[in-house]
């Protein structure tokens, strides 16, 4: 129950015009499987993820020539509006914001229900240990060889490690690390009335998310303190704040929940995805920081390619382990 639970679910980076081109590859590949993958999640009888194309209502963004730029360059459908078409798009919502960005194609998907789908999925064709800490890489030769735990040793000639925030303690003792921290994140939820608010809302970097059935999740900060994951009445207020300034309605719904995750924060927040160079058969799969629900189908399938040396999906160069960020 990491960020791959803990995080809102948006299939598209927040201003992605402000990200590497390398970000946007990889999130467009997993936005246009995602369907797919949900489809194939259901018929697996998991859980359904509630894949839902909400759209995203960006307001006052303080760059939009970039973001037609980015548009027109990725053919993402992308409309600059004005105040009334941002009553329009949300009705509820209140703003005086002059101008947004609508990008209408957005979707976003359940975390909790996308995991345990997974799980699910993946339970019936592999072994899985649970609650199993690898507490070491064994390396003979320049080459790994698996990995030790608690409970005995786990044989293989290929390891990858997608161990989020936590992926760089694996690989200290061996090699110099990459630089991926842990970034904390504090989110919100109400429980609302389905169909109150129907659009993902982002202001100021921080966003509104409704559901299908009517709760709405706030976030979510963005802190630099280690591996403390306590939440904060001070976060909860702000979040709160945020919240019923720009959906007064939800002054009277109940906060259901409050919560934090910890995101693995990566230079630019380009992942690591590729061979570790010194250790013959070790990959690294980590350092998604903010994107890890929109990038993860993409980079997944981009590692298999490289391991399986099939032919990739994208230029693998941008996210080598060892290249610049």
């Amino acid at each position: 129950r990491e960020s791959s639970w803990a995080g809102g679910g948006i299939i598209s980076p927040l201003y992605p015009w402000r990200y590497d081109d390398s970000i946007s590859k990889l999130a467009q590949w997993s936005q246009a499987h995602y369907p797919a993958i949900t489809r194939m999640l259901i018929d697996t009888g998991g859980p359904d993820p509630e894949y839902l194309k909400s759209g995203l209502l960006i307001l006052e963004p303080t760059d939009t020539d970039r973001a037609t730029a980015w548009s027109r360059r990725f053919d993402q459908p992308l409309h600059l509006i004005d105040l009334e078409g941002t009553a329009q798009c949300e009705p509820g919502l209140d703003t005086e914001a002059t101008e947004a960005v609508w990008l209408p194609e957005v979707a976003q998907i359940r975390n909790p229900r996308l995991t345990k789908s997974l799980y699910h999925a993946i339970k019936q064709k592999i072994t899985i240990h649970e609650q199993t800490e690898a507490t070491e890489l064994l390396i003979e030769q320049g080459r790994v060889r698996g990995v030790k735990t608690p409970t005995g040793i786990l044989e293989a000639d290929r390891v990858i490690i997608c161990a989020g925030a936590w992926s760089s303690n694996l690989l200290s003792d061996i090699v110099t690390p990459p630089a991926i921290e842990p970034v904390l994140g504090q989110m919100i939820i109400f429980r609302h009335q389905p169909g109150a608010i129907t659009r993902i809302v982002l202001h100021n970097d921080r966003y509104i998310i409704p559901r299908k059935d009517g709760r709405v999740l706030v976030g979510s900060t963005l802190e630099y303190r280690g591996f403390d994951k306590h939440t904060t009445e001070q976060a909860k207020q702000e979040l709160k704040a945020f919240a019923l300034a720009h959906f007064p309605g939800l002054g009277e719904a109940e906060i259901e929940h409050h919560w934090a995750g910890l995101r693995p924060g990566s230079p630019s927040g380009i992942p690591y995805i590729g061979p570790i160079p010194e250790i013959g058969g070790l990959y690294l799969n980590a350092g998604h920081f903010r994107n890890g629900v929109v990038l993860g189908p993409a980079s997944t399938r981009l590692m298999a390619d490289i391991v399986l040396d099939r032919t990739p999906i994208l230029d693998t160069e941008p996210y080598a382990i060892d290249a610049k960020r």
